[in-house]
């Protein structure tokens, strides 16, 4: 029988498809996870991968033992998550956050996390929002925090809190100089957002087409950074996630944020976990200790005292 480590580097390089990032994500060197690649091939007398140059490819074969290793790899950790212990949050979680919201969440929640949780050991990553419900449903992931809510049947969501969109614009913008609008002032302007699929394309798309504003496809941004820049280039106004904002827009002198006087825009942000997880109690219990976090961070508690 193959060992837990060689399916771990089987499915991460199935996921990466290069050795050397799956080497990266299983921290080992890639000298050995090809190694025992080949030991698992020979143990199990079949190719699972086909090594040609730069290109890797998951022979059909391979492809049914990787969804065979991701459930024992998933059944592994929550054997591993039992054996820690069930009262309390302690061992280890792995966490999985969007870009737009993991570094300007946990730059308040961290100091937080070992006073609350002095035996838990943390393994954060970050992955576009669109991937993480499977990577969590595939075990990769014991909890995911992102926009939603989720919309898969083995996934439980619970809300965490509101984070407002907010208004950004050049300083040579028009609306710079008001710094409050209403939203038939939105009529004819170009808004830029990030590209289709994002939760923030798809909150600002019905807003753009009530204020008869125009949705720009030819330059979407692919990061918050990269549309703050298009939006100092004078290319459209933008809508920026409250928490992103409050960290890196309020001491750049090049943008504005501006109010809506007569709409309030935001987005709900929840927490994720499988419905087979051991550790149902404690995940609900770090969700308060989310919630907590969040009603301290006055962006926030602002529009969750208003609603």
């Amino acid at each position: 029988m193959p060992n837990l480590r060689q399916l771990e580097y089987l499915v991460a390089l199935a996921d990466t498809l290069h050795f050397r990032r799956a080497a990266e994500r299983t921290n080992t060197t890639q000298p050995t996870l090809s190694e025992q690649l080949k030991a698992l091939e020979e143990r199990l007398g079949t190719q699972l991968v086909e090594r040609g140059g730069s290109r890797i490819v998951i022979t059909p074969v391979g492809e049914q033992v990787v969804a065979i290793a991701r459930r024992m790899l998933r059944d592994a950790q929550e054997i591993r998550s039992i054996s820690s212990g069930s009262n309390g949050l302690s061992g280890l979680v792995r966490i999985a956050v969007p870009q737009t919201i993991g570094p300007y969440l946990f730059k308040h929640a961290a100091p937080l996390l070992q006073q609350s949780y002095p035996n838990l050991q943390l393994n954060l990553r970050e992955d576009t929002a669109q991937k993480l419900p499977r990577g969590l449903e595939e075990g990769q992931f014991d909890l995911i925090i992102l926009p939603g809510p989720v919309r898969a049947a083995e996934i439980v969501t619970v809300p965490l809190f509101r984070e407002p969109l907010m208004l950004t614009v050049s300083n040579k913008h028009p609306f710079a100089a008001s710094g409050s609008i209403r939203l038939k002032d939105l009529k004819g302007q170009q808004v830029l957002t990030l590209a289709q699929g994002h939760y923030l394309h798809e909150s600002v798309q019905p807003l753009c087409a009530e204020a008869g504003a125009t949705l720009r496809y030819d330059f979407e941004g692919t990061s918050l950074d990269m549309l703050r820049e298009m939006v100092i280039m004078g290319l459209g106004i933008t809508f920026m996630p409250g928490l992103y904002a409050a960290r890196e827009l309020v001491s750049d002198p090049a943008v504005r944020v501006v109010k809506i006087a007569d709409r309030s825009m935001h987005r709900t942000v929840f927490m994720g976990w499988r419905k087979s997880s051991a550790r149902q109690e404690a995940f609900l219990d770090m969700a308060e200790f989310f919630r907590r976090v969040a009603r301290s961070i006055p962006e926030i508690a602002h529009i969750e005292a208003s609603s």
